[in-house]
């Protein structure tokens, strides 16, 4: 057995004891029942696997459970065919391999109970305690929650609220999802499909938030077998394919295990393979792939101070890929994760990426909040037997950021719709970046937030008086978008009065500020905003004001605005800097303060976010193709998405200027994982030259997609 799968915190499907047979496990089930003195043999491998987190756990109360829920549950069949008892112990033997506590898996055990049999919460209360009862209920509701695109968002919100105040009511739940996906194959294709789109679009992104990565990386790799199948048996194919070739990995792995041993740290190397979709994503972004990019070596250390130990002696033996480096020990990620990244170059200049972390830290990496126990017991005492708050609310030091953000929300949000519109838009987000205040703090964004965003995730709803930022020492617009390890400073205006303008929901990308932007303009409906407005005169960002003026169709040199008819006639008539829309896009506008008219792309995020929020589009075309055709300048933002290589910077300023476009602003991110994004604000003799434009950037070696941006690109 291999030193993986001996560790605790591996993900499920990779440890070295084999999947349980239901079916097996089903006759022993229906065995009836068993001596109070004895463990019924249907949960051994629960027993196991919690013994081998918590030895000294009291099995008892797991035994009374599993006999309540196989009384009550007897004479019920699921549609694969097993005795439906199969199903809550498949789920706890999850939650007991990630290291759930043991009133975790009491409750997972009795979790179908309440709403599926004649038991009553009375009846759990009084068997099993106040805390089991709030978790089976938690449970309870949220299976009454419809999840796809026609839920009901004061039910949601119920529902969701009821799991932030105990984490552990959704990692039951998603361990429920996850046992439910593995035995999929039993429905209709097209049940199979929706289950999947929901477990995507939902469940997926809330493991992600909780940090149980464990459950959601098999999650992703069993939605992508039923959605994508072909592209999966492609992926199965390389996944095979390499492991029957000589992986480089191993020799790698063996170096990094001599140069630690030399340096007296103990430590384990392990080769950590890759998941379906990780492979799909990397093969997608690099085209070809290498030996090295099946898996990763991850390095085990006893302290955080090894940790670091470790990264030095493989930066001094090793040569490092330095733009692969990330300290989410120093700085953890928004869902508690902590971990040292880098990348070393071996021998005949294979690349491996490297992870370095406690055993500690391994183990929230993989179980997130389940790997935290319960978080409402301390000192060793019973949480069923504390007193709760007077106010209902339970404090939980363990709860991660996103989930106390959310209770924030719901306090926040005026409707239901608002708070289920908000939401959504955040799960949707893959990505989250840590920007660092000039106080010393850290926040935690959703990748492409703004300074308005960061004002509000810091002030909350001062930031209604914000006025501007500095961005790593540089003043900035509040419609700056920030970048990961961006050091911000926000800008407050000291008139009380101020307040914001509509145009500042074009920029925000978080619930908390869009929410507190959306509550103060029903507030004020007269549209009072203060002197400012928003953008401040004395201390206005001059850096980046030629950018934002021109992505708004103002001030354009050597060239004209180009008309737009709208169904507002006399209204003044401006291009959202948002999106930057060129004919001949499909647009639409809306109006803002002051009777004007900002025209969006119809694609543009904004567009959907102002309709959700119930504001009237206003209609909006083109006028004239001659009147526009080879006369005017346009402006617009493109991203141009390649691997990092030399010159490249270099070839791509040199296909812009042969396709006589001019580059206004230009923004170069940090590599990743030897990727780099370049945004472009660039302005077009022609917007009919904007295909061609982005076909001669596409045929630069190393550029694998060029698409049209969001957001204007910052100045230099």
């Amino acid at each position: 057995m291999s030193a993986e799968a001996t560790n605790p915190g591996a993900p499920l499907r990779k440890r070295g004891r084999p999947r349980i047979d239901l079916r097996r496990l089903g006759r022993v089930a229906l065995l009836g029942p068993v001596s109070r003195d004895r463990l019924p043999d249907a949960i051994g491998h629960v027993a196991e696997a919690h013994r081998a987190h918590h030895p000294d756990a009291d099995l008892d109360i797991l035994r009374r459970a599993y006999v309540l829920a196989e009384s009550s549950h007897r004479g019920q069949m699921r549609k694969s065919g097993e005795p439906y008892i199969t199903h809550p112990l498949a789920v706890t033997l999850i939650l007991a391999e990630l290291g759930a506590e043991t009133t975790t898996l009491t409750a997972s055990l009795l979790h179908d109970t309440v709403e599926d049999t004649d038991v009553t919460l009375d009846q759990v209360r009084e068997q099993f305690g106040d805390e089991v009862c709030y978790l089976v209920d938690g449970v309870t509701k949220l299976e009454k929650v419809d999840y796809g695109a026609a839920a009901e968002p004061e039910t949601f919100r119920k529902m969701l609220v009821a799991t932030g105040n105990d984490v552990r009511v959704m990692s039951i739940k998603l361990a429920d999802r996850l046992h439910n996906m593995r035995t999929l194959g039993v429905m209709r294709p097209e049940k199979q499909a929706r289950i999947a789109k929901v477990t995507r679009d939902v469940l997926i992104p809330l493991a992600e938030r909780l940090g149980v990565q464990a459950l959601k990386t098999e999650l992703e790799d069993l939605v992508f077998a039923i959605l994508h199948p072909q592209e999966y048996e492609r992926t199965q194919a390389l996944i095979t394919a390499w492991a029957d070739a000589q992986d480089p990995l191993t020799e790698i792995a063996e170096g990094v295990r001599s140069t630690l041993r030399e340096a007296g740290i103990s430590a384990e190397v392990l080769i950590r393979p890759r998941h379906f979709v990780s492979v799909h994503r990397v093969r997608i972004k690099r085209g070809e792939m290498r030996g090295t990019d099946f898996g990763r070596l991850l390095v085990l250390v006893g302290e955080d101070a090894d940790c670091y130990a470790v990264l030095g002696e493989l930066h001094t033996c090793f040569t490092p890929v330095i733009s692969e480096f990330k300290d989410f020990i120093a700085a953890p990620k928004f869902n508690l994760y902590q971990s040292l990244h880098t990348a070393v170059v071996g021998p005949e200049g294979a690349v491996a990426e490297v992870l370095i972390r406690t055993h500690r830290m391994h183990k929230v990496a993989e179980a997130g909040v389940v790997a935290l126990g319960n978080p409402y017991t301390q000192d060793g005492t019973n949480a069923a037997h504390q007193a709760e708050p007077a106010d209902g609310e339970r404090a939980d030091p363990t709860r991660p950021g996103w989930l106390s953000r959310l209770l924030d929300w719901q306090e926040s949000a005026t409707d239901s719709d608002t708070f289920w519109t908000t939401l959504r838009a955040d799960l949707a987000q893959d990505r989250e970046i840590t920007v660092f205040r000039t106080d010393g703090g850290t926040l935690g964004l959703p990748a492409g937030a703004s300074c308005a965003d960061a004002a509000y995730a810091q002030y909350g709803e001062e930031a209604h008086g914000s006025i501007g930022a500095r961005v790593n020492g540089r003043l900035a617009t509040l419609s700056t978008v920030l970048n990961d390890g961006d050091t911000v400073q926000l800008l407050l205006a000291q008139d009380a009065s101020s307040g914001p303008s509509p145009e500042w929901l074009d920029h925000v990308r978080t619930p908390a500020a869009r929410i507190a932007i959306t509550a103060w303009l029903d507030a004020h409906p007269d549209g009072a905003q203060g002197a400012h407005g928003g953008r401040p005169d004395a201390e206005r960002p001059q850096a980046a004001q030629p950018s934002e003026e021109a992505a708004n169709g103002r001030g354009r040199p050597g060239g004209r605005t180009p008309s737009v008819d709208v169904d507002t006639p006399g209204a003044p008539v401006r291009l959202a800097g948002c999106c930057t829309p060129v004919p001949p896009d499909a647009i639409v506008g809306f109006t803002v303060r002051g009777g004007a008219v900002t025209v969006h792309r119809e694609e543009c995020p904004a567009v959907a976010r102002m309709r959700a929020l119930g504001r009237a589009a206003v209609g909006a075309r083109w006028n004239d193709p001659g009147e526009w055709s080879g006369t005017a300048d346009y402006r617009v933002t493109l991203v141009a998405e390649s691997f990092g290589r030399p010159r490249l910077l270099a070839d791509l300023t040199e296909a812009i200027a042969t396709a006589e476009a001019a580059i206004v602003a230009a923004t170069v991110e940090p590599p990743s994982e030897q990727r780099v994004r370049h945004t472009y604000t660039l302005q077009l003799p022609d917007a009919a030259g904007l295909p061609g434009l982005m076909r001669a950037m596409r045929d630069v070696p190393g550029v694998y997609d060029v698409s049209r941006a969001q957001q204007p690109a910052a100045t230099g």
